[in-house]
Parts: structure tokens; sequence; C-alpha cells
């Protein structure tokens, strides 16, 4: 029998209603969650996102020990990049402080309480070698000192202020040349050398930048220091 008119119509409408409960029933649900993975070959876990490393103070990979201070030390790049120095999670010196100048970036701290007690600025290319000269001879014992180069830290050094970054533990001071990268951390009255120091010579052969080698990166934990008697 032929079906013509009308009641066609009500047949293809049956037909397209029962049709959408089968698929309801075989791929709605919870059900039909595991029957669409069966067809599609999704049959695994959604792969959480990879957690990101966590990071400590200042950047840090791993957090310091009780009673020592975290620091990054960054040297400027070229004469475009300012320096920065962070202690203990806060930025010390940096571009956006407004604080960094071409030459040598100091910040003092107290080596017995990790206090901020100074931030100063050496232009070490044309500037005058006594500021920085009066700057260093009056260090109490434990203070530490952290250095960022910017620029050019050498052209203006002279035997006395490259002695008294010795005094604080520096080697690389004395061969600090005009355009080197130099990142330093020393202290008033230190016994040794310092252990946080790197330096990178400016040499054409090698540079990263058109007349300036690259940027140095430095951080670590220092320990603080044991009140001072009397």
């Amino acid at each position: 029998m032929r079906l013509t008119g009308p009641l066609r119509a009500v047949a293809v409408l049956l037909l397209v209603g029962l049709t959408w409960l089968l698929a309801n029933t075989l791929f709605g649900g919870e059900s039909g969650s595991s029957v669409r993975h069966f067809f599609s070959g999704e049959n695994k876990e959604p792969t959480p996102a990879e957690p990101r490393p966590r990071k400590f103070k200042c950047g840090l990979s791993a957090p310091c020990p009780p009673k020592h201070l975290a620091f990054r030390l960054v040297s400027g790049a070229a004469n475009v990049i300012g320096p920065k120095i962070c202690l203990e999670d806060k930025m010390l010196v940096s571009s956006v402080k407004n604080n960094v100048g071409r030459g040598l970036n100091i910040a003092l701290v107290n080596g017995v309480t990790g206090e901020l007690l100074d931030t100063k600025t050496f232009d070490t290319w044309a500037g005058d070698i006594s500021e920085l000269l009066k700057f260093l001879r009056p260090l109490h014992e434990g203070t530490l000192v952290f250095v960022a180069s910017f620029d050019d830290a050498a052209t203006k050094l002279n035997d006395e202020s490259r002695r008294l970054f010795e005094e604080l533990g520096s080697t690389a001071v004395k061969e600090l040349a005009f355009r080197d990268s130099w990142v330093f951390v020393g202290a008033k009255g230190i016994e040794n050398k310092s252990p946080f120091e790197q330096r990178m010579k400016n040499s054409k052969s090698s540079n990263k930048y058109e007349g300036w080698p690259e940027s140095l990166e430095m951080d670590g934990c220092i320990p603080l220091r044991p009140p001072l008697e009397g």
C-alpha cells in the first residue's frame, strides 16, 4: 500500500521521532558517554595539564634553608636593559624602580637582619670614582654588598677601588675590564673569597650583543650572620 499526502508526512514524523529516541537511549547520559567513547576510540581519561614548576623567593627553584637570604642578581644587557637585584622576593634595584644607572649598581644589606641599608649607582665610565670610594670605605663589619654591572663597570676603577672589592671577597674585580659583565655578592670582613661572583669578558668573537657580552644571572642563598659581639 502506498502512502500519500498527509499520511506520508505523519509516517516521516513518527520515523524521525523513533530515531531520535533510539539515539538518545544509546548515546545520551552516562551510559551514552561510554558508547560514544567506544565508537570514537576515546577510552582514556583526559590527561591533566602538566603542573608548572613551583618558584620560590626571587624565582629560585628551591627554597632557602632557615636563616638564609634568597637572592637573584642580573647584570644589564648591553646599554639597553638595566640590571636587577632581588632579595627575599623584594626588588631592591631595577629599571621599574627607576634606580639603575650606567656603571656599578650596588645594594647594601645588614648581614645580621637582612634589612636593606642603601642602594646607589656609580658611573664607572665617566663619573667621579671618589664617590664610590667614599661609599665603600666606611662599611661596617658584616654588611652584605650586592653588585650588578650595566654598560661599563671598569673604565674608572682604580687600584684602591679594586682593592676594596677584593677585601669584600671578589676575585674577578682585579681583571674586570671595559664593558665586561659582572655580578657579585660580598661582605665586609669576609674571611674567604666569595662563592657568589660571575664575570663575562667583553670579546668581539663571543659577544652576544654588538660591543657587549651577554647578561649574567646568578641566584642563591646567603646565610645570615650571628649578631656581632659587643
